[in-house]
Formats: structure tokens, C-alpha cells, sequence
């Protein structure tokens, strides 16, 4: 009888943990970890049933082919480091042997980090174009009390950090929208930048595109000399709105005809959306607070549900 329940604790030891609710970071992934775990408790089940551990061998942690997998992290290397405003930073990451992620646009991707022995995992969209090749980039915003920023700001150079994916999208085609409207807060500018340059790649695209990029002061712009590039296009506008900005004379004065202070309110949108040159289909990405808030002003401004997507 000892030697069973020996063998009962060797069991409930490889039993998988239940993620704790840091873990999951809210995006609606599908795979979720919580989908992972149910996944690894029914294959530990299993396992204990027939009494045969080798059947607990196929669970893969992590991968280090350096394939982006949704269902284990993959490690990556930072291959720089880059900061942007007071408190954003640009990291590049390596992708060996030229390979490409092959996102889809605007796909996320999840990211884990240890904190004080806590592990906590947060969706983001890197900026790159999806078929990259040898690299990716993602623009991250650390916050003073932040657990993963706590993590991210330890990062340097060489690190190796751990990442899986894709999830969501927005399955945009070519063509198919007269004109998008993108609606865009501080780090939100990231799923809207890959859909913007395959726009101005492809040639045979001609769908307009206006995007609003609201900010709270000129300084805390990124990406300028991008933006700046894209905003030439003949089929390309580029809004900015900046709320804690006190006027428009401060401005460089190429960007003083093209941005608003205050805030992006129920009147701003309906000039922007008069504006347009067809009528918009609108993604909208930002905090939930400002994704509820320019839900909203559309809906007030006519355009329903059917005619926006929120990251």
C-alpha cells in the first residue's frame, strides 16, 4: 500500500497547475490557456488511468524551432531596443534563417513574463508588415505599475523572451471597403500600421484610408517619419488629435492643418466621417474605455455595428 500512494503523490505532482487569472490576458485567444489546461488535465487523466507516464511525453512547454505556435510559447531573441516617447519602446525581435511569422493582418500575439515569481501574459500586435523576413517588431507602452512592464523594462539586448500566436485578425481584403476609417489610441496604432502598408504596397488597391491617431501631446506621437511616409499616399489621410495639447501654434506647421486639440468627441467624428470621401468601414483600437467611448459616437453618427471592428 506505501508504494501506491507513493506513486499517487508521484501522479498529482505532473498533475497540470490551473493558470491563475494573471495568466490569462483577456483577449478572448483561442487557444486561451484556460483551452490549454483543460487540454493538458484531460491528457494527465488519461495518462493516470492507464498508470503510463509516457503518455504525458507529447506535452510541449515551449518550442525553440523558432515557429510561432499558438498553443506553446516560442523563444525570441530582442535584437534591439528603441525608445520612443518617455515611456514606449520599439523591440525588434530576430527570426532566424530569414523566416517570416506569416501573421495575418492584424494579428496579436501573447507574450509571457515572470514577475516576482508570478507569471503574467498580455496580447500584442507587432507593427511589422506580416511577411517580414528575419524580423518582427512590436511597440510596447510600459505603465508605472504594471506587472509585465515591471518585466519589460528589465529587457536588453540578446534577451530571449517567450511568445505565442496568432490570435484575432481582421480579415481585411483588398478593395473590399471603399474606404476604412481607423480609429486609433496611443499603442493602438499597432494593428492599424501592417493593414495600412499592405494598402500602400499593393498597387492594385485603391481603398482610402483615414486614420486618427490620438495622442496626448505631440511628443508622445510615434513613429512620425512613418506616418509622415504613408500620409503621402494619394489614397492616405492622417488625423491626429491630441488631448493634453494647449494649441495648435506650438506644431510643426506641416502638422498643424491635420490636427485637432481636445479630445476625438461625438462632433469631431461626424466632421471626420463627413469628411470621407465613401463611407467608412471602421476598425477602432485603443483601451475599452475609448473602444465603448467611439462605439458610441459612430452609432450616434449612423454607422452601425455591422460597419466597425474593435482589436
Amino acid at each position: 500500500l506505501q508504494t501506491m500512494s507513493g506513486n499517487e503523490d508521484d501522479w498529482l505532482s505532473l498533475k497540470p497547475q490551473e493558470p491563475s487569472p494573471s495568466q490569462c490576458c483577456g483577449s478572448g485567444c483561442k487557444p486561451c490557456i484556460y483551452d490549454l489546461y483543460e487540454k493538458e488535465l484531460a491528457q494527465w487523466e488519461r495518462a493516470r488511468a492507464k498508470q503510463d507516464k509516457s503518455l504525458l511525453m507529447e506535452k510541449r512547454e515551449q518550442s525553440n524551432n523558432s515557429e510561432l505556435n499558438p498553443d506553446t510559447f516560442t523563444a525570441f531573441s530582442i535584437s534591439s531596443v528603441e525608445q520612443l516617447t518617455e515611456d514606449t519602446y520599439q523591440y525588434k525581435f530576430e527570426l532566424p534563417g530569414n523566416g517570416s511569422l506569416r501573421l495575418s493582418l492584424g494579428q496579436h500575439m501573447v507574450l509571457r513574463g515572470m514577475v516576482n515569481g508570478l507569471e503574467v501574459q498580455r496580447a500584442y500586435t507587432p507593427i511589422s508588415p506580416g511577411n517580414a523576413e528575419g524580423y518582427f517588431e512590436v511597440i510596447i507602452k510600459c505603465y508605472e505599475a504594471g506587472l509585465m512592464s515591471q518585466y519589460i523594462k528589465t529587457w536588453k539586448k540578446g534577451d530571449v523572451v517567450f511568445w505565442r500566436g496568432p490570435f484575432g485578425g481582421f480579415p481585411y481584403q483588398p478593395n473590399k471597403h471603399g474606404e476604412l476609417l481607423m480609429l486609433a489610441s496611443g499603442t493602438g496604432l499597432a494593428p492599424m500600421l501592417p493593414i495600412l502598408q499592405s494598402i500602400t504596397d499593393d498597387e492594385e488597391d485603391e481603398t482610402f484610408v483615414t486614420l486618427v491617431g490620438c495622442f496626448r501631446t505631440f511628443d508622445k506621437i510615434y513613429l512620425k517619419p512613418l506616418l509622415q511616409n504613408l500620409s503621402r499616399f494619394w489614397n492616405v489621410r492622417i488625423f491626429y488629435v491630441l488631448s493634453q495639447e494647449s494649441s495648435l501654434e506650438k506644431l510643426p506647421w506641416s502638422y498643424q492643418e491635420n490636427t485637432y486639440i481636445g479630445r476625438l468627441n461625438e462632433d469631431l467624428m461626424k466632421t471626420i466621417i463627413n469628411s470621407c470621401r465613401r463611407r467608412p468601414f471602421v476598425l477602432i483600437c485603443g483601451s475599452s474605455a475609448f473602444s465603448e467611448d467611439m462605439s458610441r459616437y459612430l452609432e450616434a453618427a449612423g454607422i452601425d455595428e455591422k460597419s466597425y471592428f474593435v482589436f
